[in-house]
This record gives structure tokens, sequence and C-alpha cells, in this order.
């Protein structure tokens, strides 16, 4: 897909095929979040990939709107070491915000859907994935084939309108 159509085709998947998602994609997808910018290059991210089906159910319980992470073919968790400092813990939160989205856009334009989760138990999590103490795991990307229709661009997004939005020099 071109940038822009790949953009305008993503959006949150939560119902997927039982196709399984190649190993070459995933390194892809991997590929482009450890690709991702990061402020002073600090790159504070580990992905986990979950493919198993009973770590995926496990991993499905780590927050309430995490259910669609026991059907998906492939979840990667994105772990950081905790960060005492207020400063660096908002950071390392837009430095994930950023691996996320390009990790997403990836697998969109390898027409792989993907849904977002957040982590609410991180003493769940962190047995799940088997994590070294000191580090959590802040969101969840599952990933899958669009059960429903394939990833293409929207012509008409659910979203407010760009005037609401965008304001040129000052509110």
């Amino acid at each position: 897909m071109e940038t822009w159509d790949t953009i305008r085709a993503r959006r949150n998947v939560r119902q997927y095929t039982d196709q399984p998602v190649a190993r070459e994609d995933l390194e892809r997808i991997l590929d482009a979040g450890r690709r991702a910018p990061s402020s002073t290059n600090w790159q504070p991210w580990h992905f986990v990939v979950v493919t198993e089906r009973r770590q995926l159910g496990e991993l499905s319980a780590v927050w309430r709107g995490a259910g669609h992470v026991a059907t998906s073919a492939a979840t990667i968790a994105l772990v950081a070491s905790a960060q005492d400092d207020d400063a660096r813990a908002r950071v390392l939160q837009y430095d994930l915000g950023q691996a996320t989205a390009y990790m997403m856009l990836a697998a969109a334009d390898l027409g792989i859907g993907s849904g977002h989760a957040s982590v609410d138990d991180q003493d769940e999590a962190r047995r799940v994935l088997g994590l070294p103490e000191g580090y959590f795991c802040a969101y969840l990307i599952a990933l899958g084939y669009p059960a429903d229709r394939p990833l293409a661009p929207i012509a008409h997004p659910d979203r407010r309108p760009f005037d609401d939005v965008v304001h040129w020099g000052r509110w």
C-alpha cells in the first residue's frame, strides 16, 4: 500500500480469521516498532511476541478490554523498565506510543489487522510473559487477518471534522 492509503485503511480489528501471520511479516512489524522515533534515541522498549493459543488466552485476562487477544494470531506485548522519575515516565509513554503506531501501520500495510489494549493486571502480565523484576507490560497489540472485511482505505471515517481538530497559528 501507499503510505497515505495505509493510514486511511488502518482500523481497530478485534475479530480475526484462523489464518496465522507469517514469521517474516511479524518480523517486519516488529522492525517497524524498533525503528520508531524515540526521545534522545533512548529506545526503551522490549517486544514479547506471543503466538501460542493458551498463552494468548491467559494474556487476554490482563485488562477487561483485551478479550480479542485470545483469538488473535499473534500479540505483541510492549514492555519497558519501570521509571521512578515522572518526566522520564512521560517520555517513556510517548516513545511506546510511537512504537505502537509504527507497528500498527506496518501491520495494516501488510493487510494484517491490529487491535491495541492496555494492561491493568501487571502481576498477571508478568507471570504470563515471564518478565524480569523491574519491568512492566504497558500495551498489547493483537494481530490477525480481519474476519469481517479486508483492510482498505476508509472514505468516511468516524472522526471529528478536520476544522474542529485543526487550528492554524492560534486556537
